[in-house]
């Protein structure tokens, strides 16, 4: 499993991981926690985040208003897009 990940993200779960242990006591009502997650998610996988998409995750996730689902997630993306 871990292996087809890292295959389809080029993301190394040792990485993964890592991030996940240093994001367990994250406080995600505070922006500049929020901001520093992003652009770490962001740097982990190669793919940069416009300052109006952050400002969007930001918002949407220090309103509590996160997807459950990396379905959700994207369509949340797709939807911001347009």
């Amino acid at each position: 499993m871990f292996g087809n990940i890292e295959k389809k993200t080029g993301v190394k779960m040792e990485e993964v991981l890592k991030l996940a242990k240093s994001l367990r006591h994250a406080d995600f009502q505070d922006e500049k926690t929020v901001r520093e997650v992003i652009k770490k998610v962001s740097a982990l996988a190669n793919k940069p985040v416009s300052k109006q998409k952050e400002d969007m995750l930001v918002k949407t996730i220090i309103n509590g208003k996160v997807p459950k689902d990396f379905s959700s997630l994207e369509k949340m993306l797709k939807k911001k897009k347009k």
